[in-house]
């Protein structure tokens, strides 16, 4: 019993130094992780010099791990690189134990001396190689991403098939992969990965989506057409898509299905202005004007900025009433003057451009050359010499200034000869 006793004090004094000596030992490099963890990566890397300066068998896979994701943090790619390589490096040669938990290591200071047996643990066994793996995988993605950082693409892409089916478990890994070629000018890899990625993720619409863009940029538009097509009917295309689908068509000389297209994206997104501006444009291009301000005055109900472009089709077409009335919409003082300043001359009511004169020196109109002899214009047609010359002086525009020359001149035979501006 006495000797028993012994034993147990002895195996005591033995645990308190042993937990005493680990408590003064400090791990730099659990700290380094912590600090990094929280953001304090100037201190972290404090703690990795002093890991390197005085931890015993420095793990320097983990210390090279960190270093490097000190640098990615920082922005400081090149750095970061040279660090995760490192890491790799260490990680490939490192030797992996399986760790001892503090309840093992008291368990087995305190079975010295007994007789009992020690029943097996039964927890999962110890992989090394899967740890190993696992932490080359992880470094292998963060050097993926600082290589295309710095756009080393190809790097980019050696780095995702370093990691083995773990770069290929998502859509998105396809996408950044057809990036890197694309942006390493291999369009015809770039596309072939697109493909790829379409089959093994067929309910991701991204990979088909990128894929007309860039048929359409390659101006394959036919190919490009096939690949929205297929897109739009597996998912629910944005009213951007509609539009990006019928510009395709357009530019592959199929403006009556261009046209289909945006009818459609119209009924879906009544209330997108775009949509209505662009259907109005290609009505315009089928010589349908009316149609055309229709739907830009449509499209200004949802963007009020519209509202002039529809006024100024309604002057065009001749319903100039209409445009008056959506002129007065107009917010923007400025252009409601100009536009007005069009309708009035259109309508030879010479004397209502001159009514504007006071609003025009108000908001400084008349520096612009073009508006200054439109009311010179005015004046000369309201036979107003005196002022349509004071305006014609004041104009320095080459162009308008021999237009202004020639007005001058024929002021003058009307002022000598008045039957010759009846």
């Amino acid at each position: 019993m006495k000797f028993k006793l012994a034993i147990l004090i002895m195996c005591l004094f033995a645990f308190a130094e042993a937990t005493q000596e680990e408590e003064t030992e400090v791990d730099h490099l659990s700290l380094a992780s912590m600090l990094v963890y929280d953001g304090a990566f100037d201190k972290a890397k404090v703690s990795l010099q002093e890991a390197k300066a005085y931890d015993k068998n420095l793990d320097l896979a983990k210390y090279y791990t960190i270093k490097g994701v000190i640098a990615m943090r920082k922005e400081r790619h090149a750095e970061a690189i040279a660090a995760l390589k490192r890491a790799v490096i260490e990680t490939k040669k490192k030797v992996y134990m399986a760790p001892v938990t503090e309840k093992e290591k008291r368990k087995h200071l305190f079975s010295v001396g007994s007789e009992k047996k020690v029943v097996k643990s039964q927890k999962p066994l110890f992989d090394a190689e899967k740890i190993r793996r696992e932490s080359l995988q992880k470094l292998y993605s963060y050097l993926s991403q600082e290589s295309y950082k710095i756009k080393d693409y190809m790097g980019t892409v050696h780095y995702l098939d370093l990691q083995g089916a773990k770069g290929r478990d998502e859509a998105a890994e396809y996408m950044l992969r057809a990036d890197c070629y694309w942006k390493a000018k291999q369009q015809d890899k770039a596309v072939e990965i697109l493909t790829q990625g379409a089959r093994r993720f067929p309910k991701d619409q991204s990979l088909l989506k990128q894929k007309f863009y860039y048929f359409a940029e390659l101006g394959l538009y036919q190919e490009a057409i096939v690949s929205a097509k297929a897109y739009m009917k597996r998912s629910r295309p944005t009213a951007k898509e509609y539009m990006a689908l019928s510009q395709m068509l357009q530019a592959g000389g199929q403006r009556e299905e261009a046209v289909k297209v945006l009818e459609e994206a119209k009924m879906m997104f009544p209330k997108d202005a775009k949509v209505h501006m662009l259907l109005g444009q290609l009505y315009m291009k089928k010589g349908m004007a009316f149609t055309t301000a229709g739907l830009f005055e449509e499209g200004s109900y949802y963007e009020h900025k519209y509202v002039k472009e529809a006024a100024e089709l309604y002057r065009r077409v001749g319903l100039i009433p209409h445009a008056l009335y959506l002129n007065s919409q107009i917010s923007d003082k400025k252009e409601k003057l100009k536009q007005k300043i069009a309708i009035y001359v259109e309508r030879k009511e010479y004397e209502k451009v001159i009514g504007l004169i006071d609003a025009l020196k108000r908001y400084k109109m008349l520096d612009d050359d073009n508006i200054r002899y439109a009311v010179a214009y005015a004046y000369y047609m309201a036979k107003d010499y005196v002022e349509a010359e004071v305006q014609l002086k004041k104009i320095t525009d080459d162009g308008l200034f021999s237009k202004a020359t020639i007005i001058r001149k024929n002021i003058e035979k009307c002022q000598d000869n008045s039957m010759e501006c009846i």
